[in-house]
């Protein structure tokens, strides 16, 4: 029996588009990664400054 965890399977599916595409890939995830993060983190941060007026 063959037994994989997710991070080796993670890693593999990493390298295959680094080596397929090139880096242009991987920064794309990247980048898409942090900008979601930061627009996620800006509504959790600002939403506790709404006003009910």
């Amino acid at each position: 029996m063959d037994h994989h965890t997710d991070a080796a399977g993670l890693g593999h599916i990493v390298s295959a588009a680094a080596s397929d595409q090139g880096p242009g890939a991987l920064l794309r995830i990247v980048l898409v990664v942090a900008i979601l993060g930061a627009v996620f983190m800006a509504w959790f941060l600002l939403r506790g400054y709404k006003r009910d007026d």
